[in-house]
């Protein structure tokens, strides 16, 4: 069951401090690390998530990133293809590491990487009840008020500044 899978804690410098199952992670607020893959479509369209409201985060708001917490004894990359394949069923892509941040609200380490998908998705039902595409245009002006995840909102702002219209030309392998 995924709030007894065990979780990488982490200190506010990114050090390993032990291991705790999720449920207690998320009820003492412990650091911890997470991934955060942002899929492009060859438009660069970026696939948005809708979380299910079962979410123990953020429940029914929209996700710019596929990804979650690393468990413990995965490494960042480890975590970021299984969360993938997880969420969203896509494998075998090559992942552009972006950078690391810490976002304090969520006591996260966070890795962003970026990606270009073209294929069908299999959507994790417990985790997402649907995927539109929206330009990074479109996120930012937000025209239907949507809710992101802010720790995902931070992160592709952090990559692309307030550039509405960034070159995702980094992605294209």
């Amino acid at each position: 069951m995924a709030r007894d899978e065990l979780i990488v804690v982490v200190d506010e410098q990114n050090r390993e401090v032990g291991v705790a199952p999720r449920w207690r992670m998320r009820a003492e607020r412990l650091g911890h690390r997470s991934t955060y893959i942002f899929v492009f479509d060859s438009q660069g369209r970026l696939y948005v998530q809708h979380r299910t409201e079962t979410k123990d985060v953020f429940p029914g708001y929209w996700d710019l990133a596929a990804g979650g917490v690393v468990l413990a004894g995965e490494t960042y990359e480890e975590s970021a293809e299984r969360e993938l394949a997880e969420e969203l069923g896509i494998r075998g892509v090559t992942l552009e590491p972006w950078f690391d941040f810490y976002f304090a609200a969520h006591r996260v380490w966070g890795r962003a990487y970026g990606c270009r998908y073209e294929g069908p998705l299999a959507l994790q039902p417990e985790e997402v009840q649907g995927v539109e595409r929206m330009s990074v245009s479109e996120v930012y002006a937000n025209p239907n008020g949507r809710l992101f995840t802010p720790d995902s909102l931070y992160a592709l702002r952090r990559k692309f500044g307030l550039n509405p219209n960034p070159d995702l030309s980094i992605l294209i392998k």
